[in-house]
């Protein structure tokens, strides 16, 4: 497609939108180079994120740029793409998400300096969305987002928990420190799991850097905060059933995931390339087939808009601390990261995207306390 056709083609399609091409709103995309128009159009996500990365194009307000091209739903007015097409495929094809697959993730996003992560998040190092309803601030959103999941499944001092997914040890220094309980946590990333053993030391917390699959024994609460995400929809079944052989018959199961309201095989081409590899978001037909004969659904909350926040807050702290962060990074990734935290807030702020936490237990069990914690 010649350039002249492009621009056009592209142009019309921003009208749709809302968006002006070089126009003078903050969610106006602001154009460097006539070849972006066609690199739109013939690779989609791939081509956007990458152009963008390549200082081919500005917004003052990225976030309310990527809000309204979902809401008008663009991707839908395009051709297929290849690398969507491709990634379909594989994913189809290939379990992407197998253990000898799972530390890829860990060395591609999670090991990639925790003075990064320690800048942008709260001072728990929660990297899941936080829980704004009384919150005035990252922190506090993310102690409440913490104290809601350990009321929800009725922690009580001595239980024990495993928590498939682990991060950088929150959850488990929390729940040890203020409901004392025993947490074991399995994590993929190296630095994570470097981090978490000395954050949790002195605390009846034990930090495995093992793939969730190799969790063994019997615990009164299962619980992933995150993990889903990298559970990829052919093992959400072999997630349940191991959920379930590791949770005591009184216990209860306990998951926190982003959520898609369609049902997909991966992600976007530009997430899946640059920032989670072997990523797919689930769907609630996903979940809710996978999760048959294993558990009953005792509560499944939504708030998505709040992960809304909880990025816009990452970023503001990724901005201000990028002076310090330069010398480790360079522009190419600055730029990355900011489209990355950015997008993903216009994502959620358009409702493309969902955050759900999952109460479950065993069929046949009574049904747990946490019920009336569940409804408010």
């Amino acid at each position: 497609m010649k350039n002249k056709e492009g621009k056009q083609a592209f142009s019309s399609l921003m009208q749709f939108a809302g968006i002006t091409v070089n126009g003078e709103k903050p969610y106006d995309i602001q154009v460097h180079t006539d070849q972006f128009y066609s690199r739109v159009l013939d690779q989609t996500t791939l081509g956007l994120g990458e152009s963008y990365m390549d200082k081919w194009w500005d917004c003052l307000a990225l976030d309310q740029f990527i809000d309204k091209v979902i809401r008008a739903n663009l991707l839908s007015k395009l051709k297929q793409d290849w690398a969507t097409t491709w990634n379909i495929i594989k994913a189809k094809i290939f379990n992407l998400q197998t253990a000898r697959h799972a530390f890829i993730i860990g060395e591609k996003h999670y090991d990639i300096g925790n003075n990064l992560y320690q800048k942008m998040l709260d001072k728990r190092m929660q990297y899941t969305c936080g829980y704004w309803d009384n919150a005035n601030c990252l922190d506090t959103a993310q102690e409440a987002k913490l104290q809601m999941i350990c009321r929800k499944i009725n922690l009580k001092p001595g239980m024990t928990v495993a928590e498939l997914g682990c991060g950088f040890g929150g959850f488990a220094q929390y729940a040890a420190q203020k409901y004392g309980v025993r947490v074991v946590g399995f994590t993929v990333s190296k630095e994570q799991a470097r981090y978490a053993k000395k954050l949790c030391q002195g605390l009846p917390v034990d930090i495995r850097l093992e793939d969730y699959r190799k969790a063994k024994g019997q615990y009164d609460r299962v619980i992933s905060i995150g993990l889903m995400e990298h559970v990829g929809y052919k093992n959400y079944r072999t997630y349940m059933k191991l959920a379930n052989s590791l949770l005591k018959e009184n216990g209860i199961a306990f998951i926190h995931t982003i959520g898609s309201n369609v049902s997909l095989q991966s992600c976007n081409p530009w997430t899946a390339k640059y920032i989670f590899p072997n990523a797919v978001v689930p769907s609630i037909a996903q979940l809710g087939k996978s999760m048959e004969e294993y558990f009953v659904v005792e509560d499944w909350h939504n708030f998505g808009e709040d992960y809304d926040k909880t990025l816009m807050a990452w970023w503001e702290n990724f901005k201000n601390a990028w002076p310090e962060l330069k010398s480790e990074y360079n522009d190419r990734f600055y730029r990355m990261w900011k489209y990355y935290l950015l997008g993903c807030a216009g994502g959620f702020r358009a409702r493309d995207l969902q955050l759900w936490q999952i109460v479950m237990t065993k069929p046949g069990r009574t049904q747990p306390d946490c019920r009336k914690i569940c409804l408010k």
